[in-house]
């Protein structure tokens, strides 16, 4: 439910504008990663009434061209081997929690190996490839939540933009797709805001230009509480399969936008009433009545 209010944001900005919508699918992580889901995901797409333009792109196909990236940072020293575990990183004694509640990396393996080789045969580890952030506060500037000000050194330190098995870090992913994919404009959740610092950081490296960010506020749930992927009872594709009324999620999502009240809109209904401008700021709570309504609606 969470996800679909952050979707119809971003269709409703690009199509109220005659922009082009990109569908991509973030499947770098071979544990979670399943085919399905794709399908699946697309036909929750269609039955909230969302289209993209062209055809999908799946980040699994994309591997070498982002690991190209990633190697071409090393090559101008803007990145180096590590060898850290989670474990290592925990119970080192320079590695305080960062602000964010995350690890702050101590920067161990920084200088410490002249190569990706020599990092292996020195370690007996598979390396990684992490990013130097250099020190000093950033400024992202958001055009939803307006100018948000962080420290991405103090905060995470140096991170990772290629993993110990060899793939892509989702950092880097991003940024090379959004990069390549000619992406001008990102909206997305608010729980991602401090990442946008990591990832302009990164588009510098590259010598290109940040998109223009929108964050917006996450679902919550009656208690503030951030919704949780395991509550498989909200999602899309369990409200889908029960013969849900895909129009009576659009229409919960527009009425806690800043909508005026609609009954049983299409997604295509509001376009020529979307104002960005007029989405609430304020973190947005689903109540159960909330739920119970949509169940109910057929």
């Amino acid at each position: 439910m969470g996800h679909a209010r952050s979707f119809l944001l971003a269709w409703w900005h690009a199509r109220s504008r005659g922009a082009q919508l990109l569908l991509r699918f973030e499947d770098l992580d071979v544990e979670r990663a399943d085919p399905s889901h794709v399908v699946d995901a697309q036909r929750d797409l269609e039955w909230l009434g969302i289209d993209w333009d062209g055809s999908p792109t799946l980040q699994s196909e994309g591997v070498e061209r982002l690991m190209e990236h990633a190697r071409e940072l090393h090559r101008r020293g803007l990145a180096y081997p590590c060898v850290c575990t989670r474990g290592d990183i925990r119970t080192a004694q320079s590695a305080p929690h960062g602000l964010l509640g995350e690890i702050r990396y101590p920067g161990t393996c920084r200088g410490r190996f002249g190569s990706l080789e020599s990092a292996q045969r020195e370690s007996g580890r598979q390396p990684g490839l992490r990013f130097v952030v250099p020190p000093g506060e950033r400024i992202v500037p958001d055009a939803f939540v307006g100018p948000f000000r962080c420290d991405p050194e103090r905060e995470v330190g140096d991170f990772l933009i290629t993993r110990r098995d060899g793939s892509p870090a989702y950092q880097l992913a991003v940024v090379v797709d959004d990069l390549l994919g000619g992406v001008t404009e990102v909206v997305r959740g608010d729980d991602l805001l401090h990442s946008a610092a990591r990832q302009m950081l990164l588009l510098e490296a590259f010598g290109a230009a940040p998109p223009t960010y929108f964050h917006v506020p996450l679902v919550c749930d009656a208690d503030g509480r951030r919704l949780a992927k395991r509550e498989k009872d909200l999602s899309l594709r369990e409200l889908r399969e029960a013969g849900v009324d895909g129009r009576a999620v659009v229409e919960w999502a527009a009425r806690c936008s800043g909508f005026p009240d609609v009954e049983r809109p299409r997604a295509t209904d509001l376009l020529d009433v979307f104002r960005m401008e007029a989405v609430p700021r304020a973190p947005v709570r689903l109540h159960p009545e909330d739920v119970e309504r949509i169940r109910a609606a057929r």
